[in-house]
Parts: C-alpha cells; sequence; structure tokens
C-alpha cells in the first residue's frame, strides 16, 4: 500500500462483501458491519464476475471458521492485517477479546469511521503495527493477549502482499503469543491458478499501489507455515484450489523431534517470478 494511505484493496473488499449472504451466528452485530461497509465503499463499483466469486468464497470460508472456533470456545481472535473486516462487530460474543493489527494508515481511517457511525467496538484492541518492522509479538502481548490461553488467528488476503521473509515472520509472531492447537485461517495466492487470472489480478492491485509479492504452490506454503511452527489441517478440494488453508499450532515437542530446516521443500521456498514458476 502507499506510504501514509489507507489501503485501496481493503476498500475494494467491504464493496464486494455487501453484495454477499453471509453466516449468521445467534450473537453479534450484523448492522454495524454493514453499516461499516457501506461507509468504506461509498462510491466504489464491485462489479461481478470470478473476482466476485472468490471473495465470496474466501469471506465464507473465515466467516465459518470464526463461528466454528468462537461456537468451541476459544475466547480470543487476532486478525492480522484487519483492513475494514467487519467480523469483529458481525460475530462480537461475550467473554470474546479482539485484536486488530493493521497499518496506521488503514488502521487510522477505520477508527474515524467507527466512531463517526458510533459503533460498539469497546471489545476490539486496536493495534497498530507496520509488519516489515515492527515487534508483532510483543505488540499483542501489550495490547492484552494472553499468550497462555488459545487464540483464534486470520490472515485473510493479506500474504499475496508481503514478501516471504515479512509473511514468515508474521507467522512465527503469531505462533510465539499462542499454545499448541491454537487454529489459524490464511488465504494464499497459489501458482497452481490460471495464469491469465494471476495477470489479471497483479494488474488490478498494481494500479491500485498495492503489488502481489508473494505466490506459492501448496507444498510451499504447507512449509512455510511448518516452518513456523504451523501445520495445515483442512486443505480440500475448492478451499485447496482457491488457496483457503486452515492450520494448528504445532506442538513444540513434535517440532523438536522433526525439525523444519530439514524439510527439503522449506529449502525451496522462494518468491515466485512474475509468471508464477516454481523455482527449480
Amino acid at each position: 500500500m502507499n506510504e501514509g494511505s489507507a489501503s485501496m484493496t481493503a476498500r475494494r473488499v467491504a464493496a464486494h462483501r455487501l453484495d454477499y449472504d453471509r453466516l449468521q451466528a445467534p450473537y453479534g452485530d450484523p448492522a454495524a458491519d454493514d453499516a461499516l461497509a457501506r461507509d468504506v465503499a461509498a462510491g466504489m463499483d464491485a462489479p461481478g464476475g470470478r473476482m466476485h466469486d472468490y471473495l465470496r468464497a474466501r469471506t465464507a470460508f473465515f466467516d465459518r471458521v470464526v463461528v466454528n472456533s468462537v461456537d468451541h470456545g476459544i475466547r480470543q481472535v487476532v486478525v492480522g492485517a484487519a483492513g475494514y473486516d467487519g467480523r469483529a462487530l458481525r460475530y462480537a460474543s461475550r467473554g470474546v477479546r479482539w485484536f486488530e493489527v493493521d497499518h496506521p494508515a488503514t488502521q487510522a481511517d477505520k477508527l474515524e469511521r467507527i466512531a463517526r457511525l458510533r459503533l460498539d467496538a469497546a471489545h476490539v484492541r486496536f493495534v497498530a503495527a507496520d509488519f516489515t518492522a515492527d515487534p508483532v509479538a510483543g505488540l499483542l502481548r501489550a495490547a492484552g493477549l494472553a499468550d497462555r490461553r488459545p487464540a483464534l488467528f486470520l490472515l485473510e488476503g493479506v500474504a499475496v502482499y508481503l514478501d516471504l521473509p515479512v509473511l514468515e515472520r508474521v507467522l512465527a509472531a503469531f505462533r510465539a503469543v499462542t499454545t499448541a492447537g491454537a487454529p489459524l485461517a490464511i488465504s494464499v495466492l497459489l501458482a497452481g491458478a490460471s495464469v491469465a487470472d494471476r495477470g489479471r489480478f497483479r494488474e488490478a492491485v498494481a494500479r491500485m499501489g498495492e503489488p502481489a509479492r508473494s505466490e506459492l504452490t501448496l507444498e510451499q506454503a504447507h512449509g512455510l507455515l511448518a516452518g513456523a511452527g504451523w501445520q495445515v489441517t483442512e486443505a480440500r478440494g475448492r478451499l485447496r484450489s482457491a488457496g483457503l488453508l486452515l492450520a494448528r499450532a504445532a506442538d513444540p515437542v513434535a517440532r523438536a523431534a522433526d525439525p523444519v530446516p530439514d524439510n527439503p521443500e522449506r529449502k525451496r521456498l522462494t518468491l515466485l517470478a512474475p509468471g508464477g514458476q516454481p523455482p527449480a
């Protein structure tokens, strides 16, 4: 994103989501989420097409992960590069604390909108952080995240915009502040997708000043997560082909018994060229 400016791609996502039927839950304030999205998307178009359909599937996946996690007792949710995501409003539940980590410029714009719309976000801790430079684990602890209790971590639509070493640091920071078995949901741009589709996506986000920086094969995505302390537990069918992955924080003892650095796939983890071909 442009330094000092709110994310344009995050605004586009908000515009698209206004057209989707969202997963319902017996808690939360969907109207507050919708109000925020309408404010963010004012004057923006969200045309149909492949991207619209993909974002619908991605939104449904992350909604399901959030509701399932809260329903099964998770009481901390961390949203990485939250943008204008309103799930902390839509799925607010008594006793659940949310932590939104985002670039200062986008987060400041979101906070201004929340205040102006008079939305209740008292249960949300807003953590301003630049993933390329700031100590994410320490900032989350300082914001009140209890690192001896499990948390759900969400990285939706952000991995593609991060250089691989930065993404690996963020994943490792998340693992450092939670317990074994804690869930993480992530979306990645898969190299196996249509070359034409990837090309159109790259051109579109580059025009918005937020170029795509990482593209992975499924095996590389698994290796990246394993190297940072996460094991993929769900990657089936359409979810897998769309790059929508659910992982769990690995047991440190198990990791010590099977050291990740010796994993040959992890040694191949490099950014793919714009053409999307895996490294030799």
